[in-house]
């Protein structure tokens, strides 16, 4: 057994292009080196969004909501979120989510997931679709063919 306390990790800083997706991120199951589990604590400040809305072909997750309100955006529309909610997001395009913090304090939460591979993350609103091999989305492995590409670039099998 290997045991941390959160309170014992830095936040790695997530602020990318978009100006309303920005987070904080601790990778709980990295520090006690965790094989088919992942778990982060995420803190998402007011008026941000997490990751692109997106699902995966391999791995399920868990939303654990900790503190704060917000709302999750899903393939069924919107739903939201408060404390002590508890959400599961199957490994097909049923399981598609992104979070959103629309309230005024910051919104904490855990997610939870298998740690399969290869994985196919697909982010319907970007057409695009990530490949994982080698190590799945948020592994610490090295990865052996890993890439993002547009959903419409689809080719013959055979070159003609």
């Amino acid at each position: 057994m290997e045991k941390v306390n959160e309170s014992d990790l830095a936040w790695t800083e997530y602020d990318p292009n978009p100006k309303d997706t920005a987070f904080r991120r601790k990778e709980l199951s990295s520090a006690v080196d965790a094989d088919e589990l992942g778990c982060s604590l995420y803190e998402l400040p007011p008026g941000m969004r997490s990751w692109p809305y997106h699902y995966h072909t391999a791995n399920e997750e868990a939303l654990y909501v900790l503190s704060g309100t917000g709302l999750l955006r899903t393939a069924d529309g919107e739903a939201s979120l408060t404390a002590g909610d508890f959400v599961t997001l199957p490994a097909d395009v049923s399981g598609g989510h992104r979070i959103v913090n629309d309230s005024e304090e910051s919104l904490r939460y855990l997610m939870v997931s298998t740690m399969n591979e290869p994985d196919i993350t697909v982010y319907p609103e970007m057409e695009k679709f990530g490949v994982f091999v080698g190590s799945p989305p948020g592994g610490r492995d090295e990865r052996t063919f890993d890439g993002y590409y547009r959903i419409d670039d689809d080719v013959d099998y055979w070159d003609e």
